[in-house]
């Protein structure tokens, strides 16, 4: 049986469900213990969470003792957990229900997604008494927000209930259907369509995956990945959260917590070349319609999935926070921070937008102009950088390349400027002074007072005009200084001043930075089997939270994370480009490795279904 502290599993222990509008978490033990219905940044309807003794929960699992074990069922986000007991074996099937459209890899705003929660429960291999509880919790989980959802509990031939805790034997065959979904629902009888609802929604997620056209050594990595990404696409806009939740923590007991239910700038680029080169144009020309759509008049770090979406961060006192863990936070104040580097990955974004075929109309163009006129402006001064630092600004060198990325890129889509050229060659004549004055040759953290940072990795990737020597003695420098293991430090907290207190993990998207910065540096076998190992560090359905614990390889911060997906996603077609064309294949921008996996993909054949995982 999961063993709880304090009344939380540890965070390896939960599962993703979605719909493309909103997500749920549950246990191995049985117990949903986050859902936000409809929207990722609505009210949740469960969220012990984040307050295990007042938060809501809706638990299904055999009285007394049990083992569990668990999968998604093949190439879908319906999770299948059977307890066994010890007359036999209780099988639960849970998923948000979500609808086919005619062609189920086209995205669409028109998703039938009616933001419930289904839960299929049947004995087999004999009786199974099992306890049942839906607990609305105590309070609200945020007072601030006027709509609470009226959320029922709906069984089979029964009316629906507000909460329950009872205990009930099923038969040996017997199946079970309970759903939670809004009170407005009761005319669609919900329960009773449990079964249709699982044969649409499994049919969904397996036309989708079998859209993809990777067909590498890492089939059933990438698939999952993919599948989780999809899962957090909010199909009304297109936009791709972060993470499903907000405030888990980074050190448990500590203030590193954050609302990661937004979508980041510095995803952007990397969207694309994970989506395009797994085949799914319609999502990537749908996730540029929402960036479009969004930062063209409005250029910041964040945007929510929603024109109405609340950003404003605010606190809740009320809350416990996961295992102690305060402030629970609503909304992202670096929202509103200078971060050099988004200036550089719109712009390295938009080529690969062009890459992919995507029109550089006259709003983009302007958008263009006005991101290379701020970095030609801006690149001298000090910024938060990529981690979001909530300490003094200072001069990091990744936003510094950034900056030159942006002039770069600008320049190759719209024609040189001599302004920008100027501005352009300025920065690239200090980073190449900037390396040279540390005696290995290599970049450091800023341009003043030193430091490693492992956004350095990136170098190798934006082709950014360093000698191999330089890149080299930069990847070996955060290596010595950052990596414990498989595992790579954002930065020295002993170094380095974040305006925070307490400890972090390892961020697991480093890790995969060092994979391809590694394959960059012509290390191909070095690159594999750490490549390999990381995908041993999943949990048990191959999901992955923003860190890990180095020592005891616990999850830490928001679950799951989409950018540690994202990065699996893109180390695997980098290992396969490497393989097959060399390291030059590596060469060049993310619009370069776009076309080349696009390339690759289209030439790869006939889609044949991928067999993978078995349902426990």
């Amino acid at each position: 049986m999961a063993a709880r502290t304090d009344g939380y599993l540890p965070l390896r222990d939960y599962a993703l469900l979605g719909d493309c509008h909103g997500a749920a978490l549950v246990g191995v033990d049985g117990s949903v213990d986050w859902f936000c219905s409809g929207r990722f940044d609505a009210q949740p309807v469960c969220w012990s969470l984040l307050d295990a003794h007042r938060g809501a929960r809706f638990c299904i699992a055999p009285c007394g003792a049990f083992d569990s074990k668990r999968a998604y069922l093949p190439l879908t986000n319906v999770l299948s957990t059977s307890f066994h007991h010890a007359e036999g074996v209780l099988t639960v099937t849970d998923f948000l229900p979500v609808q086919s459209a005619d062609d189920a890899a086209q995205p669409s705003v028109d998703l039938d997604a009616p933001g419930w929660l289904v839960r299929v429960v049947e004995a087999r291999d004999g009786d199974c008494e099992i306890a049942l509880a839906y607990h609305p919790g105590d309070g609200v989980f945020d007072p601030d927000i006027e709509h609470t959802p009226d959320m029922r509990l709906f069984q089979q031939g029964g009316a629906p209930v507000e909460q329950l805790e009872t205990t009930l034997t099923l038969k040996a065959g017997e199946r079970r259907v309970f759903v939670l979904a809004p009170y407005e629902d009761a005319d669609q009888a919900p329960a009773e369509q449990g079964a249709a609802l699982l044969e649409e929604t499994t049919a969904f997620w397996r036309e989708w995956s079998e859209a993809s056209r990777y067909r590498g050594p890492y089939r059933e990595a990438v698939a999952r990945s993919a599948l989780a990404l999809k899962a957090l696409t909010y199909a009304p806009t297109g936009a791709i959260v972060a993470a499903p939740t907000t405030s888990l923590p980074e050190n448990i007991g500590g203030e590193r917590n954050w609302d990661y239910r937004y979508s980041w700038l510095r995803d952007s680029s990397f969207v694309l070349q994970a989506l395009g080169g797994l085949g799914y144009d319609a999502e990537a020309g749908r996730y540029c319609e929402y960036l479009g759509s969004t930062c063209v008049n409005d250029l910041r770090i964040l945007y929510g999935i929603a024109s109405e979406s609340i950003i404003e961060e605010r606190e809740l006192p009320h809350l416990e926070g996961y295992r102690g863990s305060r402030p629970v936070r609503v909304g992202n104040a670096a929202s509103d921070q200078l971060q050099l580097d988004i200036y550089g990955e719109v712009a390295d974004w938009a080529l690969a937008y062009r890459a992919l075929g995507g029109p550089i109309d006259d709003a983009l163009q302007a958008m263009l102009e006005e991101i290379a006129d701020q970095a030609m402006c801006l690149w001298t001064e000090p910024d938060q950088g990529i981690w979001e630092m909530r300490g003094t600004p200072r001069h990091f060198v990744h936003g510094k390349a950034m900056a030159w990325v942006a002039l770069d890129r600008a320049i190759q889509l719209l024609g040189p400027r001599d302004e920008w050229c100027a501005a352009r060659d300025d920065i690239l004549a200090t980073l190449q002074d900037h390396a040279g004055d540390d005696q290995g040759g290599g970049l450091q953290q800023t341009l003043s007072d030193g430091g490693m940072d492992a956004a350095l990795l990136l170098l190798p990737m934006i082709d950014l005009p360093l000698s191999d020597r330089v890149l080299d003695q930069t990847v070996r420098g955060v290596e010595r200084a950052l990596r414990a293991g498989d595992y790579v430090l954002r930065y020295s907290l002993e170094n380095t001043d974040d305006g925070l207190q307490g400890s972090e993990g390892a961020f697991l998207i480093c890790s995969f930075w060092l994979v391809d910065a590694l394959l960059c540096m012509r290390r191909e076998q070095e690159a594999r089997d750490l490549f390999a190992r990381l995908l041993a560090h999943a949990n048990d359905v191959g999901l992955y939270a923003e860190e890990i614990d180095p020592q005891d390889q616990a999850f830490l911060g928001n679950f799951p994370q989409a950018f540690t997906h994202l990065a699996l996603i893109n180390s695997a077609i980098n290992l396969e480009l490497y393989e097959k064309e060399g390291p030059g294949a590596l060469r060049g921008t993310h619009a370069d490795r776009v076309e080349r996996a696009t390339s690759q993909a289209q030439s790869g054949g006939e889609n044949d279904p991928q067999k993978q995982g078995e349902q426990p």
